[in-house]
């Protein structure tokens, strides 16, 4: 059996996941980045115009959508490599799980 998700049900859950976050977290502090899909930028504080962002959020698809759903924790996706956070206001764990 294949398990490989269907790029676009990944690519709509990614993006509708996101617009989740960015209402939960409004702002434009902290870019974060699901590739190949969608980055958007949340978070109160100072805003990213332009340049590499001061904080910046990114994994795969999977590990996001474990993370969303409360399957899979902040802490152990650092802990694992799966996601990269650096940068003030980068953990979003208060956010999460959203779903």
């Amino acid at each position: 059996m294949d398990r490989t998700p269907d790029p676009e049900v990944e690519r709509a859950a990614v993006t509708a996941t996101l617009d989740l976050l960015k209402g939960a977290a409004p702002g434009k502090s902290v870019e974060v980045r699901i590739p190949p899909y969608a980055a958007i930028q949340a978070v109160e504080g100072v805003n990213h115009r332009r340049g590499t962002p001061a904080a910046v959020v990114e994994c795969d698809a999977p590990t996001w959508l474990r993370l969303v759903t409360g399957a899979l924790t902040w802490p152990d996706a650092i802990a694992s490599g799966r996601l990269r956070a650096s940068g003030e206001r980068s953990d979003l764990s208060a956010y999460l799980p959203l779903a």
